[in-house]
């Protein structure tokens, strides 16, 4: 008889620190990037922040700031070892209010000009679309201005 494959999902106590929590569940993609962000004041549960060492428990609302959204996740399931995105839907509930996806889908339309700093260099096309919105084409400074020169020398001789 052949078994599926079907995914388990590691054992979950009644507890997890939250730095391990959120490499777990795959907020983050490494342990050190959730302690970095949850030692920079991105990480916060009911409005205060907390340390990577914090306990959570089944039920708490954790509310992740990944600039320009504030992502908010009800945990499900208390785990500390790192699941398949398949089994994502058993270990917490996306709360997020449906304003904060509104202003990620208008940053993203507004592409270039709020470039995030070390993101790279602008394209040549970006350079110029921004080029011209901070300098517009002035009509008529290009002419030559041989025209206006000084004619006093040649009509006294």
């Amino acid at each position: 008889m052949a078994q599926e494959n079907i995914p388990k999902m590691p054992k979950a106590g009644p507890s997890a620190r939250i730095d391990k929590w959120l490499w777990a569940a795959r907020i983050y993609k490494t342990r050190s990037t959730a302690v970095d962000a949850i030692k920079n004041g991105r990480v916060t549960i009911d409005g205060v922040n907390v340390k990577p060492s914090r306990i959570i428990k089944t039920g708490e609302t954790i509310n992740v700031r990944k600039p320009p959204v504030t992502y908010s996740f009800k945990v499900l399931s208390c785990i500390e070892q790192r699941v398949g995105a398949k089994l994502i839907p058993q270990v917490y509930e996306n709360v997020t209010d449906p304003k904060q996806y509104e202003l990620l889908e208008m940053s993203r339309i507004s592409g270039f000009v709020d470039r995030q700093r070390g993101t790279g260099r602008p394209t040549k096309k970006d350079r110029r679309a921004l080029d011209n919105f901070i300098e517009p084409a002035m009509f008529g400074w290009d002419e030559d201005f041989e025209d206006f020169e000084d004619d006093d020398d040649t009509d006294d001789k």
